[in-house]
């Protein structure tokens, strides 16, 4: 493991259209002590050979190809247990970073001495054109916060494997994979630490935006109930202060 190689793990799935963007913000990283692993789950598109062309690009790129579409969490669990560096990094393929993330993000994690941190963001349209709509991060969040303010975004994230043990950030394989991961790393105790910076641009695509909603709604009820085991009348209040607070960031 190398001590200051961040491993940035992203799982794609019919990305053909995005993938070279996201790989390209990597690219245009003030950080140059990384590896990218992009983790093919499947496609059925061309995404694998723009994957092997942008492979071409840089020794710094790697692509796993899973075989067969098994889930972003397992795509991401794979990228991990190939990862190298000391610091683990998440993005997802249709994703932007601004230049200085990492740069910005690592920095700010050795000042605070975090084994978890996360920054704040802005809602792009499908051709990544910033909205203007930008996602403000408290400080810090606990497990009973971030259960009413799943402001952490999965492209924001950074860890330091020196400070919780990887097996630790291994997804599990259920839907809302990425916020069941936060709360369970946060229900062991550790503290997730907000840089308050819009370093990502966050690409959500016009198509069915209405049912992503009902589904959304529906994720989250299941992991209050499901993962975190919490009786009907706390999933309630719980679910009331998320809705409340997932509404505010969107409009």
């Amino acid at each position: 493991m190398s001590d200051e190689l961040v491993s940035i793990i992203v799982p794609v799935y019919n990305a053909e259209n995005y993938i070279r963007d996201t790989v390209l913000s990597v690219l245009s990283q003030s950080l140059s002590d990384w590896e990218l692993i992009l983790a093919e789950n499947g496609s059925m598109d061309n995404t694998v050979e723009v994957l092997r062309e942008l492979e071409k690009k840089d020794e710094r790129i790697r692509v796993l190809i899973l075989g067969e579409n098994t889930g972003a969490a397992k795509a991401r669990n794979e990228g991990l247990k190939a990862a190298r560096g000391r610091y683990i990094a998440f993005l997802d393929a249709d994703d932007l970073w601004k230049s200085e993330k990492l740069e910005r993000e690592l920095e700010f994690m050795r000042e605070k001495n975090a084994a978890f941190v996360f920054t704040g963001y802005e809602f792009g349209d499908e051709n990544a054109k910033p909205t203007g709509k930008i996602v403000t991060v408290p400080e810090t969040l606990n497990h009973k916060q971030a259960m009413k303010n799943t402001t952490i975004f999965t492209s924001t994230v950074m860890f330091d494997t020196k400070l919780i043990e990887k097996e630790k950030l291994f997804m599990p394989v259920i839907k809302s994979e990425d916020t069941a991961l936060w709360w369970q790393i946060l229900r062991e105790g550790y503290l997730a630490y907000g840089l308050n910076e819009n370093l990502v641009l966050y690409r959500r695509p016009a198509k069915s935006l209405s049912s992503n909603k009902i589904e959304a709604l529906r994720r989250i009820w299941n992991l209050y109930r499901n993962w975190e085991h919490l009786n009907f009348f706390k999933s309630v209040w719980y679910f009331i202060n998320w809705a409340v607070r997932a509404v505010g960031r969107r409009i």
